[in-house]
């Protein structure tokens, strides 16, 4: 088999990895995992570093232009640093990387040497009572600081804060003051069920609408950016800032028809969409001894009954969501 591109059924051009290396996380942020965390994978029986390898290697040879190490927080699994040495290997390959920014400070001059340049840092309050009740941890003064040497060492920045209501409510207009002094993408995002529980509330308070409106309240002229095929957040412009803002509409799933994303878990699931519950099982598949010709005619088959949309995906799922973001990838 040659390398065929990979396309859905609904003629999406598929070009975005998301590949979580691990299922652990050092805080316990409450939209993420209860507060006692979750029962963790052994590390044996997550994919090994070898496997996932060797599944980006054959996924940028079916046209995957963009890769984003995620987790759980990607940090904590040893095995890292030399992982992301192997993916620079692959040419034009553009790798990022997902943290909560906790321990990411003394790997930044690692990072630019590989040629890493864009973070997502995880960041739901700039008030340290606020990040701390919501993660559970009391990190928010490490976490500032190597968010401010990303920024001094030239890394192109997105924080994610989710919003949520009683708990953040005060940081939207904060984040996106920070914006002003900062060159940094600041995107608010609609809280998800994926907290090991479920959603509490049926109606979600904090949607894309609602955020946009108390951010318009307070910056008037603001502008709208195009929005591009592959893209979550519609993204604004705000006259005299650094930096902008967005708003990902992750809850009521406006962008699905532009989705470019394969998701692969750390335990080796195939996921088609966010909201589906694993539509294969990689692990077993890789260790049978197959050849890289039938892992591309694997991905294939999966992507040829791709749900067209996160409502249609979750619906077809085997019961009602109760997993945790850390065990999917954020």
């Amino acid at each position: 088999m040659d390398n065929p591109q990979l396309l859905d059924n609904h003629g999406r051009e598929l070009t975005y990895l998301r590949l979580a290396v691990t299922d652990r996380c050092n805080l316990r942020c409450t939209y993420c995992m209860p507060a006692e965390g979750i029962n963790y994978m052994p590390e044996r029986e997550l994919l090994s570093w070898e496997e996932m390898f060797r599944l980006t290697r054959i996924l940028h040879e079916m046209g995957i232009k963009k890769v984003r190490i995620t987790g759980g927080e990607p940090f904590v699994r040893n095995g890292l640093l030399d992982f992301l040495t192997n993916l620079a290997g692959l040419k034009d390959l553009e790798i990022c990387l997902t943290t909560n920014g906790v321990f990411i400070g003394e790997y930044i001059d690692a990072l630019k040497k590989l040629g890493v340049r864009h973070i997502n840092l995880s960041l739901d309050s700039l008030d340290r009572d606020r990040f701390q009740q919501i993660t559970r941890r009391d990190d928010f003064a490490k976490v500032y600081e190597n968010l401010l040497r990303l920024i001094d060492a030239g890394f192109q920045i997105k924080i994610n804060a989710v919003v949520m209501q009683g708990k953040n409510e005060d940081d939207i207009i904060a984040l996106t003051e920070f914006a002003r002094e900062h060159p940094v993408s600041v995107r608010f995002i609609e809280e998800m069920p994926f907290n090991g529980s479920g959603l509490v509330e049926e109606k979600l308070f904090w949607d894309h609408a609602r955020i946009l409106e108390r951010i318009r309240s307070q910056f008037p002229d603001l502008k709208a950016r195009p929005f591009l095929f592959g893209e979550t957040a519609n993204t604004y412009d705000i006259p005299g800032f650094k930096g902008n803002v967005g708003i990902i509409a992750a809850f009521t799933r406006t962008f699905c028809g532009s989705c470019n994303r394969i998701r692969l878990t750390a335990k080796g699931q195939v996921k088609t969409c966010l909201y589906d519950d694993g539509v294969f099982d990689l692990k077993p598949y890789l260790r049978s001894g197959v050849s890289d010709e039938e892992v591309k005619a694997q991905f294939l088959t999966l992507f040829k009954s791709r749900p067209l949309d996160g409502f249609e995906a979750e619906n077809k799922r085997k019961g009602v969501i109760t997993e945790s973001m850390t065990t999917i990838g954020g």
